[in-house]
């Protein structure tokens, strides 16, 4: 067994141990209601979803860091000695699933002496600088090894060294035996569960784990697009925020210009999670409400006539959405670094399902989002939030306003945005958060919500879009919140009182919020990728404001790290 020394000294390891310092987010137990609610079958069906959750995490322990498996051995053993640094340290390495993260105060942790966070995390070899991938492709290219280097540059595929060359490996073939396994479990819960399209969607996903041939998870991603009455829920996402090394070939106007030649498409590659829930029938037809006005939402997008969009105006929207009692998030899904997936609307624009007439789905995390600490929720608002204002603060507006940001990822261009390079999914997350905003009083005339709702929308969204700490610019999920609070300060939606605490313009919080969302559309449609850059350059800039608020953020909420509590799925796991 490989040997490693610990990177945090154990007084850090007990701080960020500690309950003040370590959110937990509380999944369903082993005597939930919704879980004993359930047909025999489908609780039988459930163990086998967790089951194949659990071998993926293994999977995506991998590609985020090739030394994941071993230090995970290595905290297991020393645990089993009575090694409290290695106790604590498990604590966060289970919470954040691997090796590296950052924490909520965007600093990096590194739970490790010498194992680094690399730019293609476990994806490319750990030596590979960025000039040397660079080079390595153009020559291949030029020597004229075409299918090699899409092999290199899929988003399905390991990459490994092959004498002076690179070679790509789907990960289908590259974790053969792990993937076999998943696709077991998943043939035994279709036997049990009692939900026929359910079933079909999970033998369809079982072939996919079987055979790297993308055609197979189209497949699979448009029969699972298409659900909406089933008791369960199991979902592999494959979302790429995670890559920072594909992104920067369009930094090489060589390499670009020979790719695009050869119509090679550089998408970064994929991280995969696995998500396991009950859905929850109430939560879900309150989420349906938005569906009928998603046409009318299509027609109002900027420049919506330059582009082909998922959602069409003139059809019923393609997107089912449902609303789930978390069991389990495994791998890309559940790592708790700086934060956790809310929400998320699947397939990305990326995924061939979508060039298949597939559509898309979004899966809303009801135990993440629920606020269980009500008197600390108060304390933030009276630190930062004008005293007047906070009869329009309601914390499911938050909730609203997420599904409001769901359904923009499926509205503007669907194509192109891969020219963006390493700004392509802030790009993407700051157009969903200005959609969801831009339409709050088209939806609102349309009687989606009232003239209450708005208010708290509005408020509620501006009001938690300030951070503790300046992100990274890896976050995208928090670069364009700075990058919004800049804006919005410099457009009038909300200034700070003389005792530092933010006051919303209401009525002009739409408003900037359609020039932004216009703004972004834009360079989305142009695919420039300077154009891109000067923007967040522009934009993604830590004022005095936000330090204001940041200090006073830091005072009422100590959190560092987060991490999940899953009594239920720990139970079936166990056994």
């Amino acid at each position: 067994m490989q040997k490693f020394e610990f990177n945090l000294s154990l007084d850090e390891l007990k701080k960020r141990t500690h309950k003040d310092y370590l959110i937990t987010k509380k999944f369903l137990k082993a005597d939930a209601p919704e879980y004993l609610a359930l047909a025999e079958g489908d609780k039988i069906a459930l163990k086998h979803l967790v089951r194949a959750a659990a071998i993926l995490e293994k999977i995506n322990m991998q590609i985020d860091c090739k030394h994941n498996l071993a230090v995970k051995e290595f905290l297991e053993e020393e645990c089993k000695k009575g090694n409290k640094k290695a106790k604590l340290t498990k604590i966060l390495f289970d919470a954040q699933k691997g090796v590296n993260a950052i924490d909520t105060m965007s600093n990096p942790i590194r739970l490790i002496k010498g194992i680094e966070e690399k730019p293609g995390k476990g994806v490319y070899p750990e030596d590979l600088s960025k000039e040397e991938f660079h080079n390595v492709l153009i020559r291949m290219i030029k020597e004229g090894k075409i299918q090699e280097v899409k092999d290199i540059l899929t988003q399905r595929s390991m990459v490994v060294r092959a004498a002076e060359d690179l070679a790509g490996i789907d990960y289908v073939d590259y974790f053969h035996e792990d993937f076999e396994k998943m696709a077991q479990e998943l043939e035994k819960a279709a036997i049990v569960s009692t939900n026929a399209d359910f079933n079909e969607y999970l033998i369809l996903q079982a072939r996919a784990l079987r055979l790297a041939d993308p055609m197979l998870d189209a497949y699979a991603d448009k029969k699972w697009a298409t659900l909406q009455d089933t008791p369960l829920e199991f979902t592999i996402t494959r979302e790429n925020y995670e890559d920072e090394m594909t992104g920067t070939i369009v930094e090489n106007e060589e390499l670009s210009t020979l790719l695009k030649e050869h119509g090679i498409s550089p998408i970064p590659k994929d991280f995969l999670g696995g998500r396991v829930g009950i859905v929850n029938k109430q939560g879900t037809e309150a989420l349906m409400a938005i569906k009928k006005y998603l046409p009318t939402l299509a027609e109002n997008m900027p420049y919506n006539n330059e582009y082909t969009q998922t959602i069409s105006a003139e059809a019923d929207a393609e997107q089912t959405m449902v609303d789930v009692d978390m069991v389990m998030a495994s791998g890309d899904v559940g790592e708790y670094r700086g934060g956790i997936t809310l929400a998320e609307n699947l397939p990305n624009s990326d995924k061939l399902s979508l060039t298949i007439g597939g559509g898309r789905r979004n899966v809303y995390h009801r135990q993440i989002r629920f606020i269980s600490d009500k008197k600390k929720l108060q304390e933030r608002l009276d630190a930062i939030l004008d005293k007047e204002q906070h009869k329009y603060y309601l914390d499911e507006a938050d909730h609203w306003f997420t599904i409001g940001h769901e359904n923009a990822h499926s509205l503007g261009p669907k194509e192109g945005s891969e020219r963006l390079g390493k700004y392509r999914n802030i790009i993407e997350e700051n157009k969903a958060d200005m959609g969801a905003l831009a339409f709050v009083d088209l939806l609102t005339e349309l009687g989606m919500y009232t003239q209450e709702q708005r208010l708290q929308i509005i408020v509620t969204t501006m009001a938690d879009n300030f951070l503790k700490s300046k992100p990274t610019m890896s976050q995208a999920h928090r670069v364009r919140t700075v990058m919004q609070n800049k804006y919005f300060a410099e457009r009038g939606g909300y200034e700070l009182t003389k005792d530092g605490k933010i006051h919303v313009n209401i009525d002009k919080v739409v408003p900037i919020a359609k020039e932004m969302l216009e703004e972004i559309v834009r360079i989305q449609i142009d695919g420039d990728f300077n154009k891109a850059e000067e923007y967040v350059n522009q934009n993604f800039v830590w004022t005095d404001n936000m330090e204001i608020i940041s200090k006073k953020l830091q005072k009422v909420n100590k959190a560092l790290n987060g991490t999940l509590e899953t009594k239920l799925a720990d139970s079936i796991l166990n056994k």
